[in-house]
């Protein structure tokens, strides 16, 4: 807590609503402000502060991160204000004609992050956060804990950098730079980490997730995926296509546990559907 600088979030206007943050611009137009939702725990936000400022150290285009903060019940962050921007998923939803070439430099920018080595030392490996917390994940079922792990040790080695939480409602334009936004889970490992959550975002999104948080409808995710999926694969052909898909299924299985478990632990929810979905997926 001593690390947290209190605010006053009447020095602040909501500008934006995400899956677990909030966000603000600060009145004076230099900084904004991401508080986690309530019951998100201080270290949480911490972590992803700690790990912002290394993804900034590495001159990958990022915000500035300024500073740890708390309005007394929430914690987050301050970075840096991008003035005029825009995420590409805002965009594309005033200007449909946008989806395809966004999509392809998406792919594109995906791609020269996952050609970079990681920092290894400075930065962790998803498949050790991912063991960390199905290990930790109170309730959860021990023949999905057992398989789980055991499709982990299964999966290859990487030290590709990864941006962790990768779709394209975190990455803002101002006109000029392409800056990747909310990078805490930034890590190394196989790109499969990434894809798998691309892939399930754009294929199995609910009609009022996909709007709430990219403010798209689930045919343009989809259309998005079928524009990314070539562009960032360098192939045309279904049968090769349909290849790659099959294999980020086991990724998102074990993904949609670590989100779950980062989060929340599951605590309070009826987890029964994912633990089946797990179950089907790992299990096939």
């Amino acid at each position: 807590m001593e690390n947290y600088e209190r605010i006053n979030l009447d020095e602040y206007i909501q500008t934006g609503e995400g899956g677990t943050a909030l966000t603000y611009n600060h009145k004076d137009g230099k900084a904004l402000a991401k508080l986690f939702m309530p019951g998100v725990a201080a270290d949480t936000a911490e972590r992803e502060f700690k790990v912002n400022r290394v993804v900034y150290d590495m001159c990958i285009p990022t915000p500035r991160p300024i500073r740890l903060i708390t309005d007394g019940t929430r914690f987050g962050a301050e970075y840096e204000l991008i003035p005029n921007k825009r995420s590409f998923t805002r965009i594309i939803s005033q200007e449909p004609e946008q989806l395809e070439p966004l999509s392809v430099l998406f792919a594109k920018l995906a791609r020269e992050i996952h050609a970079k080595e990681a920092d290894t030392a400075r930065l962790p490996s998803m498949k050790e956060l991912v063991r960390k917390e199905i290990a930790r994940f109170n309730g959860l079922p021990d023949d999905v804990r057992e398989m789980s792990l055991r499709t982990l040790e299964t999966l290859p080695d990487a030290t590709t950098c990864l941006h962790g939480d990768l779709h394209i409602g975190n990455i803002i334009t101002d006109g000029h730079r392409n800056l990747w936004i909310d990078v805490g889970d930034f890590s190394y490992g196989c790109p499969e980490w990434d894809l798998c959550m691309i892939f399930y975002i754009s294929e199995h999104m609910s009609e009022q997730r996909a709007d709430n948080i990219f403010h798209l409808t689930p045919d343009m995710l989809k259309k998005h995926w079928d524009i990314f999926a070539p562009a960032y694969y360098g192939t045309t052909d279904p049968a090769e296509l349909g290849r790659k898909q099959q294999v980020l299924y086991r990724y998102f299985a074990l993904k949609m546990l670590f989100a779950i478990g980062k989060l929340n632990n599951g605590v309070g929810a009826n987890m029964d559907g994912v633990f089946g979905l797990v179950r089907r997926i790992l299990g096939s």
